[in-house]
């Protein structure tokens, strides 16, 4: 469109109004104007009404260079232009929107009639602007709800903590048009740490990240209140080293009826638009749903362990209030046969099958004290392992056995030998629970024991002070199994 009057104006507002797509719309308006006016260049810059500076620039006609010195200017293109220039604001309803700009037009100055037209467009941009930004924010809030939707059925279908804190960066990423997602954790060193990350690229850098103790950003986060940064990089408050590559970001509480389970960050590139009013608002509000999942999902997860571990125990207390009680009451009929038997070969006969029987009642009792141990989340340091046998016949034993260590037990004790002391432990134990009258038991794990024949060695002491068969108390049991 070469410069003109009315079909030239009609043809440019229709052009303007005809696409919902807000940005869409608005670069329609900057090169429709400069088609009316016949101008070389035009810039609209939406201002931000929080910053009192342009928040996106769309242009015609311009450089990269000439839309960075738009960019640098207080007023955005009301700063340019002097006598060669034109500019009007954009309202939508009585807000101003923005600000259309034109220069350099060609075969003379603007004129009087330039001017009435270039109003007359923003004018009917600011109607379509409106109606395009009513439709952006409908689908904005539709994509969120959605969002927030699919994170609370992800999360209560049973998914791992680590992996739920995953989907909630990722998805919150995603509805955000973030560079990243991340989850943040409280220390307990008080400052924070990133548990889960979400970028289209290797996020490994990011795990693991802490904003140390004393940070300024730490009081609103630590105190459960969101924190908007308009440029991470430059931020004072902004201390961690991964910072210099993001610009504008979000830090939401994931908080729940007053349980702050963490801070989702979304951060944005550098240089990247900063978030809309209507973005913060929804995001914000997909936390708190992210958090509420999170809480509804944990509580969950804990109904299930308690379930199987009430299961677990309710099957450990038949085996040793039934199963036990009967086979030891077998074994004492046949052992009180056994002596009033005269038959050599019946004696032998019976003496083995009290030896069987024997044997059978510790087995069960073995698996007692195992049933008695949490069913998830076992501790995976050799160490902790032995703790938990211990804590797990503490149940039974109506008493917590004393434990020692000696020697760096976790970096000589390898998985075979662990496998066969844990086992051995567990026998012992069992065998000192049934011993009358006991009060106490020591447990030594010695991880620098000499073998007999010289070599280096791991060995295990178990002593009660039960009642022994033949009246005298106190019983040790010992392992020993090359390292």
């Amino acid at each position: 469109m070469a410069g003109g009057g009315l079909p030239e104006l009609l043809e440019a507002v229709l052009n303007v109004g005809t696409d919902l797509e807000l940005r869409t719309t608005l670069q329609h308006l900057v090169e429709s104007a400069a088609g009316l006016t016949d101008a070389r260049t035009g810039a609209l810059a939406v201002v931000d009404p929080d910053r009192g500076r342009p928040a996106e620039l769309y242009t015609v006609g311009m450089t990269e260079e000439d839309r960075r010195h738009i960019g640098s200017l207080p007023g955005g293109p009301d700063g340019l232009g002097g006598p060669d220039g034109l500019g009007v604001p954009v309202r939508v309803h009585t807000e101003v929107f923005g600000h259309l700009f034109l220069t350099g037009k060609r075969g003379g100055p603007f004129t009087e009639e330039d001017l009435a037209m270039v109003r007359v467009l923003a004018s009917q941009a600011g109607i379509a602007i409106g109606n395009a930004r009513l439709y952006e924010t409908a689908r904005q809030r539709e994509r969120w709800i959605e969002g927030a939707a699919a994170v609370t059925t992800a999360l209560l279908t049973g998914e791992a903590a680590a992996d739920a804190l995953m989907t909630v960066a990722e998805r919150a990423r995603l509805l955000a048009d973030a560079a990243a997602g991340v989850v943040l954790q409280p220390t307990d060193e008080d400052g924070m740490e990133i548990v889960a990350a979400s970028t289209p690229h290797d996020p490994g850098d990011l795990v693991g990240t802490t904003i140390a103790p004393g940070s300024p950003v730490l009081v609103p986060l630590l105190g459960g209140e969101p924190v908007f940064i308009e440029d991470s990089a430059t931020d004072p408050r902004m201390t961690t080293h991964v910072r210099t590559r993001f610009g504008p970001s979000m830090m939401l509480p994931l908080q729940s009826g007053g349980k702050l389970i963490g801070t989702l960050a979304l951060p944005r590139r550098r240089g990247g638009r900063p978030y809309t009013a209507v973005e913060r608002q929804l995001a914000s509000q997909f936390a708190s749903q992210a958090a509420l999942a999170l809480v509804l999902a944990d509580a969950r997860a804990d109904r299930e362990r308690l379930a199987v571990y009430e299961d677990r125990d309710r099957i450990a207390r038949d085996l040793h209030d039934l199963v036990i009680q009967r086979l030891f009451a077998t074994e004492m009929m046949l052992e009180s046969t056994r002596r009033r038997a005269s038959d050599a070969v019946a004696v032998d006969l019976l003496g083995r099958a009290v030896d069987e029987l024997d044997s059978t009642i510790q087995e069960v009792r073995t698996a007692i004290f195992a049933l008695q141990q949490p069913p998830a989340e076992a501790p995976r340091s050799f160490r902790g392992r032995v703790l938990r046998e211990t804590g797990g016949a503490a149940a039974l034993l109506g008493f917590q056995p004393s434990v020692r260590f000696t020697g760096a037990v976790d970096a000589l004790v390898t998985d075979p030998v662990a496998e066969q002391l844990l086992a051995a432990l567990r026998g012992a134990l069992a065998a000192a629970h049934r011993r009358a009258g006991l009060t106490a038991v020591d447990v030594e794990v010695d991880a620098m024991t000499t073998l007999p024949d010289g070599r280096p060695g791991i060995g295990l002491t178990v002593t009660d002070d039960g009642a022994r068969d033949d009246g005298t108390r106190g019983t040790t049991v010992t392992w020993q199994s090359p390292r």
